[in-house]
């Protein structure tokens, strides 16, 4: 291609909508090579052909997509490339949905009903439970429980069992965390797939959240704040009963209660 049939850098970016200082950061990272470069001068040209992937680049950065993300859409072709796009999209779609849980969190907040949640102490009896277990990390805790909730139920098939499913959770949320699913099932064969988790009877702090499990940090808030203000410690994991569950309401109603096992005496000072 001879060089009068080339755009200069400048041009390029004109046509297709982005900086030179852009054309260039995607030069350097590989994403939009130029048609030429001039040995002399280190100019570099683009070809009219290379229009099409420009502006794909330009849309693409508008909305913030990463950068990774387009180079898989430039290398990809045709029904791939739509496959690429459709996960992206999938992908844009639950970051949306977690961004807006997380806004009607801050309503609340906003509106004090953090102090929606009563907390009580109350005493917790012994529990048996046929349960599941998973690992997981903090981004990804309320997938993992409702896995844990499918194949708890799944397992169950054919045996009975007392509701509320129960979960039971760290308080501390780290990658590799595990939790545990169950319910009791009166009995001391486990189906197979499950195993028993024993609850101990004891002292516990105990809130109801009514409302979307992604709010349940408003029940947390609650409990460790009276845990703290009061000198508790906690004894073992966080327990939630699921008493109404999403097959039973729309999520402003979903009612959960929420406990955290505690010593009787406060700690020392």
């Amino acid at each position: 291609m001879q060089e009068d049939e080339l755009l200069t850098i400048g041009r390029f970016a004109r046509l297709c909508r982005l900086s030179v200082k852009q054309l260039r950061h995607y030069d350097d990272v590989g994403l939009l090579r130029p048609e030429r470069v001039d040995r002399a001068t280190g100019y570099r040209y683009y070809a009219t052909g290379q229009a099409r992937d420009a502006l794909t680049v330009a849309l693409l950065r508008e909305i913030d997509v990463p950068l990774a993300v387009i180079a898989e859409t430039l290398a990809a072709r045709g029904t791939d490339r739509a496959l690429v796009l459709r996960a992206e999209r999938d992908r844009l779609a639950e970051r949306i949905a977690r961004d807006r849980e997380r806004l009607h969190l801050l309503d609340r907040l906003a509106a004090d009903r953090a102090g929606d949640h009563e907390v009580t102490t109350t005493h917790e009896p012994a529990l048996r439970l046929t349960a599941v277990r998973a690992g997981c990390g903090p981004a990804d805790l309320g997938a993992a429980t409702a896995a844990c909730v499918t194949r708890l139920l799944g397992a169950l098939a054919g045996t009975p069992w007392t509701p509320p499913i129960r979960g039971l959770f760290p308080l501390d949320l780290v990658e590799g965390m595990r939790i545990v699913v169950g319910v009791p099932t009166g009995t001391e064969d486990d189906p197979p797939g499950t195993e028993s988790s024993v609850l101990p009877e004891g002292p516990a702090l105990t809130t109801v959240h009514i409302g979307p499990y992604a709010q349940l940090p408003l029940a947390y808030h609650a409990l460790l704040g009276r845990m703290h203000a009061e000198g508790l410690r906690a004894t073992g994991p966080a327990r939630e009963e699921y008493l109404v569950t999403p097959h039973e309401a729309d999520p402003e109603d979903l009612t959960t209660r929420v406990s955290i096992p505690i010593e009787t005496e406060r700690a020392a000072a």
